[in-house]
């Protein structure tokens, strides 16, 4: 069975500028980057958002895989199939992650968007822009200390830290400035990963340059020695970290295997950040297509909450359908099957597992008041006795099924799917947004809101100093601003060994930050971090370039 990369690399693309013109988009509006990559400026697309929006969420993710890109994918190209007008607007890959163990942001075999090394690499080099933008702020906070500190920043108190685009747990927290007077001031330092750094916050919920430029401004970098936040805008340096963003706020064009257009564009990580892409790649999408399928990441405790609560709070957008990912195996798996054992029928352990499922339906159809649908990744070892109760238990939830076999077919093998979906969202009226909790809730009951109403948790304790940290945000003006709860992607708790839906439980909030230029509040739950690491074997010990160029073991 060929690979993903070998199934990307047979693939013959269209050229960009025939996608672009495809879609609607004007060639004064596309800026090519080769002849399969564009940057497309959203000034020049005229009109308003008229598309029906679609998100993509799945269940909790297990070592059985979901397929929740690839499925996002295969909608697209199955509306596309059905004769609809549709587009993707989706994350960009962190280097972490391709490098790591959880692979890239493409899709799968024949539900892919190419090209695939390119995307999963360096691709536009806009997480590099973040990168730099990120670090010329760190440095400038360094160098204001260094040269006469006019603004009475205390070293105690930077917050600010830098961030790298690669999975490294040696920079997690380090001491710089060494060597003397003449290389800084030596204080406490760290690291967080790109993907889950606040300038890509900031830059996936920019609405356009002038705002991106506003929000960079705010960014609270550290205190004076009498307690006063200092910002960027103190420090003026939103102007340069701009200029540094200036090509890369522009989404990024390519196709699926199958020539749907999809704007790929930033890449919060979901279980540290809020998980979705750029609100303008998605407003793009939406002027120039009927229908955009957009996801979130991990499971929809995460990426969905994030992307409703967060995202759409911020940007009025919602969505008109969700569509939660889900497989038997991985159904299995939260029913406590062992790996090894997931192709053998076992409809005991699947009604176990069943228990996630259910709790992220009832979310999107109770608390967010949206129509769910489920998309099955079928595979071979998928029994009839086994398809069936899932199919009983979902629509008795109130949520059809229907199979999904792009992998294998590409949009081919999701127009079932793909027409039920548009028949939902056709169906739907203009509604008002139905978030987790109300801008009035205090920060900390925000969170309990989250934990109670979405985790499934009894309560919330918050150790050390959070509650006095809430308390000092909402003095400073910050208490109507959305909760990003850091937590692990593998449970609705905070024990990522508690798979099912767990209830009953406390979910501990050990330390919060304020990201005042996203303009949300960031509590870290149990033992999650910013900046991951590399596990025993990563995947960057399998890639390899050949001697003419051709990039092996990209999964």
């Amino acid at each position: 069975m060929p690979t993903d990369i070998e199934i990307a690399q047979a693939a013959k693309p269209q050229r960009i500028d025939d996608i672009a013109a495809a879609a609607g988009i004007p060639e004064e509006a596309l800026y090519p980057y080769g002849r399969y990559v564009a940057k497309v400026d959203p000034l020049k697309i005229a009109g308003d958002a008229k598309a029906k929006l679609i998100l993509v969420t799945a269940i909790n993710p297990t070592p059985a895989g979901e397929g929740k890109t690839t499925v996002s994918v295969g909608l697209a190209d199955g509306m596309t199939k059905i004769g609809k007008k549709a587009m993707l607007a989706l994350r960009e890959p962190s280097l972490g992650p391709v490098f790591g163990m959880k692979g890239g942001a493409t899709g799968g075999g024949h539900a892919q968007v190419l090209p695939m090394e390119q995307i999963n690499l360096h691709f536009t080099g806009d997480l590099h822009a973040i990168t730099a933008a990120n670090n010329l702020l760190a440095a400038m906070v360094d160098n204001h200390i260094q040269q006469g500190n006019k603004l009475g920043i205390d070293p105690r108190q930077v917050s600010w830290r830098r961030c790298l685009d690669v999975n490294d747990r040696q920079l997690r927290s380090i001491v710089s400035g060494l060597g003397g007077k003449a290389n800084g001031t030596p204080r406490e330092d760290g690291f967080d990963i790109t993907a889950a750094s606040e300038v890509m916050a900031v830059f996936c919920l920019a609405r356009d340059l002038n705002d991106l430029k506003a929000r960079l401004s705010r960014l609270q970098v550290a205190r004076t020695y009498a307690g006063t936040p200092v910002t960027a805008g103190d420090l003026k340096a939103e102007g340069a970290m701009a200029a540094l963003l200036r090509d890369a706020i522009q989404p990024n064009l390519v196709q699926t295997i199958d020539g749907t257009p999809c704007l790929m564009h930033g890449g919060p990580f979901a279980n540290i950040a809020h998980g979705c892409n750029s609100v303008i790649a998605t407003t793009t999408a939406m002027k120039l297509a009927d229908y955009v399928v957009t996801e979130a990441g991990f499971g929809a405790d995460l990426g969905a909450e994030k992307f409703l609560d967060i995202k759409c709070r911020m940007s009025g957008l919602w969505p008109d359908a969700v569509v939660i990912v889900a497989t038997v195996r991985a159904l299995k798996s939260h029913g406590g099957v062992a790996k090894a054992d997931l192709g053998k029928e076992n409809v005991e352990a699947l009604k176990a597992g069943l228990t996630n499922l259910l709790a992220h339906i009832d979310h999107v159809r109770n608390v967010w008041k949206r129509p769910v649908i489920v998309a099955m990744n079928r595979f071979i070892t998928d029994t009839e006795a086994e398809m069936a109760a899932l199919r009983e238990a979902c629509e008795a939830a109130g949520a059809p099924v229907e199979m999904c076999d792009g992998w294998a077919k590409g949009g081919d093998g999701v127009k079932e799917l793909a027409q039920l979906v548009c028949d939902t969202v056709d169906a739907q009226e203009k509604c008002s947004p139905s978030f987790t909790y109300a801008d009035e809730l205090s920060l900390a009951d925000k969170i309990r809101a989250v934990a109670t109403r979405i985790y499934g948790a009894k309560d919330v304790v918050f150790n050390g100093s959070v509650l006095k940290q809430l308390a000092n945000f909402e003095a400073e003006g910050w208490a109507k601003a959305p909760v990003c709860i850091a937590k692990t992607q593998y449970s609705f708790s905070d024990n990522p060994k508690a798979l099912g839906a767990p209830t009953g439980y406390t979910l501990t909030i050990r330390q919060v930050r304020l990201n005042a230029g996203a303009g949300f509040i960031v509590a870290f739950a149990g033992d999650i971090i910013a900046m991951p690491g590399l596990p025993k074997m990563p995947a960057a010990e399998g890639i390899d370039v050949t001697e003419d160029g051709m990039i092996t073991g990209l999964f």
